[in-house]
């Protein structure tokens, strides 16, 4: 804060006043002169006294401030260092408790299950904008494999593309070259739920005859060979049904959110299981 110079300035400033003062007092004490002489240095010489003094405590007190300020940055650089900790560990309990959240869910999903369930973490996404897939850690050695659907909470999530010793490709079913034979659970009208690839999905094939409204629940039928019937896939969002031709465009919004998905659950053995058979 002071430079090496303004401290050598000051400390000589303040030897010539204490000299001036000493001799000062000395030559008043030995003065042969009468009171007239004695008032007269003691008139000169304290207001030079009162402006060192005043200097002096000046100096000091810059001192004494400098000092406290030195420690105060030095106490902010550390509690600044506790505050990152303790932020850095609170968003840590935070992750937990929600991953917390999702897992219970899982557990619930994988109790409730008639199938044999394995939990996979997605770890990549296809940074393509012309196919929509991901990447989880697991893979065969798991016993992972080609054609294995893949599931959240929500609903389906796609299957199982490409499998490596211990990692798998999932073709998510808003990919354009996912389909999945479908339902519409209401009036069962039948339809190929196809990827859009914008984050959607069509119903392609449902008769215009047929009732279908927005808000409407669409399931897997079973008949793909793939997925196990009556696992949700989406619900209705828009319908066109036009005066004339066979089919009615309908429009499918999907249950799982995947620019939110982190785990999913591998079916291992699918089978013919039929969800809405259930009792």
């Amino acid at each position: 804060m002071f430079s090496k110079k303004t401290i050598t300035f000051g400390g000589a400033i303040v030897l010539i006043a204490l000299i001036v003062i000493v001799f000062s007092f000395r030559y008043i004490r030995t003065s042969a002169v009468n009171g007239l002489a004695v008032r007269t240095v003691l008139s000169v010489m304290c207001p030079i006294q009162a402006a060192i003094s005043s200097s002096v405590r000046y100096i000091g007190a810059l001192g004494s401030h400098y000092i406290f300020l030195t420690h105060a940055a030095r106490e902010n650089d550390a509690l600044k260092k506790q505050l990152a900790l303790a932020e850095s560990r609170n968003n840590e309990c935070t992750e937990i408790a929600i991953a917390n959240q999702r897992l219970r869910k899982f557990v619930a999903l994988k109790d409730q299950s008639p199938f044999t369930l394995l939990a996979a973490e997605v770890i990549a996404q296809d940074p393509s904008p012309w196919f929509n897939s991901i990447i989880i850690n697991k893979g065969e050695n798991d016993g992972v494999h080609r054609g294995c659907p893949a599931i959240a909470c929500e609903g389906i999530v796609g299957y199982v593309l490409e499998a490596s010793a211990g990692y798998a490709k999932i073709l998510l079913i808003i990919d354009r070259n996912s389909s999945v034979d479908s339902l519409v659970q209401k009036n069962r009208t039948r339809g190929i739920a196809q990827g859009m690839g914008t984050g959607l999905c069509r119903l392609d094939y449902a008769l215009r005859q047929n009732d279908v409204m927005v808000g409407d629940v669409v399931v897997t039928s079973g008949f793909d060979g793939i997925y196990p019937k009556g696992l949700r896939v989406g619900f209705v969002s828009k319908v066109i049904r036009k005066n004339s031709g066979m089919f009615q465009n309908i429009e499918l919004t999907p249950y799982v959110n995947f620019q939110k998905l982190e785990e999913i659950m591998i079916i291992l053995n699918p089978g013919t299981y039929d969800f809405e058979s259930e009792p």
